[in-house]
Order: structure tokens, then sequence, then C-alpha cells
């Protein structure tokens, strides 16, 4: 169980080794791999946003080995079509019946690769698997495999040939982070050495399937106060007053800081949630949620992490 003091220990030994693995090939970035193993731990999405070649499919292949998890890579184009991702029913001669073909969906961990280069179509085929974890086709529902996660990458709107996530599709996302580029320590580290991706092959498993879905139960036990909880509704109070953004964060949203913030504390070492483990959280769970009023775009994750100051940790 959660409380046993030897049960932390292993989680968080397991957990430690698995970041040490990822960093193998991931100089410098030790906070974003405990974000995207926390946005894991929850049973969220995770949305990765940033300018190509800073380590985006890296982080999502890097995951895939440490946990063993059958992991997929999908490159999403402009001309992809929704059952090119959840697959197609096909007319079997022998038995003359429609057998359903299973896309590349149908996998433990998928890295939806530069999102928003598709249509807008092809990027809600993914809305029914990531709520539901299952694919409908002809009246049928095809469950997916536990533990089912997306990782999904995608360029600045910038950059030509993207379509913007729909609101709806961004809210699947539990969280967002972006990778930023290296420290000049890390970049010369690279620059000096080899290709980090080629020691890919090398990292050891050291989460299997069973293990991670016991941590994602664990999750939910981890204990959080009265204190903890008065400090989120304020934080999700402050978006909705004072007119720094469109929209204030919906109840869900909330529900998705309390998750991650449990999580964060599992990674830990604890069971019970602090309000640092909710400041940890909150700019990657918010900030695809909002949307600043003065620029009318996305909360970047700077403005949110500026804006959290704002908001008394302990009611006054």
């Amino acid at each position: 169980m959660l409380s046993t003091v030897d049960s932390l220990d292993s989680f968080e030994e397991s957990l430690g080794s698995a970041v040490a693995e990822i960093s193998r090939v991931l100089y410098g970035k030790n906070e974003t791999i405990k974000l995207s193993l926390c946005c894991l731990l929850a049973r969220g999405h995770l949305l990765i946003e940033d300018l190509p070649g800073l380590g985006k499919t890296t982080l999502a292949s890097a995951i895939g080995k440490v946990t063993g998890l059958d992991y997929r890579r999908v490159q999403f184009t402009s001309d992809m079509l929704p059952a090119d991702l959840t697959g197609f029913s096909m007319l079997d001669k022998e038995s003359g019946k429609f057998e359903f073909q299973q896309g590349p969906v149908f996998c433990q961990l998928l890295l939806a690769d530069e999102i928003n280069r598709s249509s807008p179509k092809t990027q809600s085929a993914l809305l029914e698997a990531m709520e539901e974890r299952q694919v409908s086709a002809d009246g049928i529902s095809h469950s997916l495999p536990a533990p089912f996660f997306v990782i999904a990458t995608q360029n600045p709107f910038s950059l030509a040939g993207t379509f913007p996530l729909p609101e709806s599709q961004l809210d699947r996302f539990l969280m967002r982070i972006s990778m930023g580029y290296p420290d000049s320590a890390d970049e010369r580290q690279i620059l000096s050495g080899s290709d980090p991706r080629a020691l890919m092959d090398q990292l050891n498993i050291v989460l299997d399937s069973a293990e991670l879905v016991r941590l994602q139960e664990l999750v939910s036990q981890v204990k959080t106060s009265e204190v903890v909880l008065d400090y989120v509704q304020r934080l999700i109070e402050g978006t909705r007053v004072g007119g720094d953004f469109v929209h204030g964060i919906s109840p869900r949203g909330g529900m998705a800081l309390v998750q991650c913030s449990r999580a964060w504390a599992l990674i830990s070492g604890r069971n019970y949630v602090t309000p640092d483990d909710v400041q940890a959280v909150v700019a990657p769970v918010f900030g695809h949620r909002l949307t600043n009023r003065s620029s009318g775009s996305q909360a970047s994750l700077e403005m949110v992490k500026e804006w959290i100051q704002q908001v008394d940790v302990l009611a006054s």
C-alpha cells in the first residue's frame, strides 16, 4: 500500500531511475522529464509545443524505451485521413463480412508527431481515443490497451503549414510543456559528443506496464488537505476574475490540477500534496486552457508562472 515507507521508497527509486535513463539522451531536462512522467502517472495526455530540433521526439521515444510500452510514432501531414490513424473496415472475402483493421492508435504510447500539420478533421479523430480510451467503427467500440498515453508534438503556429488545435482537442491534453533551448554546458556536451539519439537503443527498461498501472492507481490515493484544496480553488477563481484571461478555468481544469499535483507528490516520494506540488504543475496544466485577454493568444508558461505569484498560498 501507498502508506508503507517501503512501497514509497521502491516507487521513488523506480521513477528516479526512469528520469536518469531518459537523461542519458536528453541532457539538462530533468524537470521536463519529470513533468512528462507526471502526466503519464495522472492518466493524462501530453502536448509538447516548441520549435523543431529541440528534442520533442527524442523525449517521447525515450519514455517508450524506459517503460517498455508498446510505442508507435505517427507523422501527421496535411493529407492524412482519420482512418489512417484509427483504422478501417475491410471486406473479408472468405467470410463475406467486414473486419475491422486496427490503426496505429492501438498501442500503449502513441507519438502524434507534428499534430498541427494535419487537418482539424484528422486531429479530431483522436478525441474519442484520448477521452474514452476506445475507437468506434461501424457502431462497434474497440477498446485501447492500458495504459494508453498520447504524446503530441506541435510546432508554433507562426510556422507555415500549421492548423491551430481546436479548444475541444486542447482540453483533452492534461498538460502542455515546451522543451526550450539547452543551456551552454548541456549544449557543449551535445556538440562535443555523439548524437544522443544514438544511445536510444542502450536505454534500459526500468518501469513495466504493470508497475505503471499500479502507480496510476496510487496517484488517486495521495492525500490532498483542505488547505491545498483551498489554494487550488483560489487559483481557479483567480482566472475567472481580474480580467487577465478571456475565460476562466473550468471545473475539469481544476480536477486536472489536483490530479497532476498528486502525481508530482508521488514522484517526489510523498503520499500527500503540498502547495509546492501545485505550483510545480499549475503552468503546464493551466497554460493551454487560458487565453491572454490582451494578446488573444494562449497564455505562455512564463505568464502563468508570473501570474500565480499574485495568488496567496494561505487564505488571508
